[in-house]
């Protein structure tokens, strides 16, 4: 049976860079897809392979029932399209880039989704926020602490520490991302 996977995590804890690892090192090997955002943001922007749209589009699109999950966040709008409902009817496991704020709602929608929760040491996340070069220090400062208030104590997740190697945290979620049904009970 396949499964949805829904990574969130901190602004800088790693989520794309771990989702681009994964991605590389599954390269079409097991029955695993990861879905791309729909992001009101600017194409090539950020670590994230996603399909920019403007506002309008967006809105289109979402009158339309074309995503499966949407939420506005940090003046953007995030959008996963219903392709991911095909992937799963045809036996997938389905990786998606998720928000925290609207887990409630996707665990709703999904109710047997697996919670992916990213973490990384505070000085982690401010220096990869730091080097990405998209926040000031003061925006910087409000993501570190909006971190602290992240409840890490949620249902069906699993945790994975992102501060070493990436081949640490990587290998990780691909083991997790390519297990069976089986193993996952």
């Amino acid at each position: 049976m396949s499964k949805l996977f829904y990574v969130i995590g901190a602004s800088g804890a790693g989520k794309d860079t771990l989702m681009n690892y994964a991605r590389k090192q599954i390269n079409g090997s097991e029955n695993v897809v990861f879905a791309h955002r729909y992001i009101t943001r600017p194409p090539f922007s950020g670590n994230e392979n996603h399909v920019s749209l403007t506002n309008e589009e967006f809105a289109l699109r979402s009158k339309a029932g074309m995503f499966a999950l949407s939420w506005g966040s940090h003046d953007k709008y995030y959008g996963i399209g219903q392709e991911i409902n095909n992937w799963l009817n045809k036996g997938f496991n389905v990786v998606v880039n998720g928000s925290r704020e609207y887990l409630p709602v996707a665990q709703r929608l999904y109710p047997d989704l697996i919670v992916i929760l990213v973490t990384a040491s505070p000085e982690a996340i401010a220096s990869r926020l730091v080097g990405r070069g998209r926040e000031n220090t003061e925006e910087i400062a409000n993501r570190i602490a909006r971190t602290a208030e992240l409840n890490t104590n949620l249902e069906n997740c699993i945790q994975i520490q992102n501060d070493g190697a990436i081949e640490l945290a990587g290998n990780e979620l691909v083991n997790l991302i390519s297990v069976t049904e089986k193993q996952l009970a």
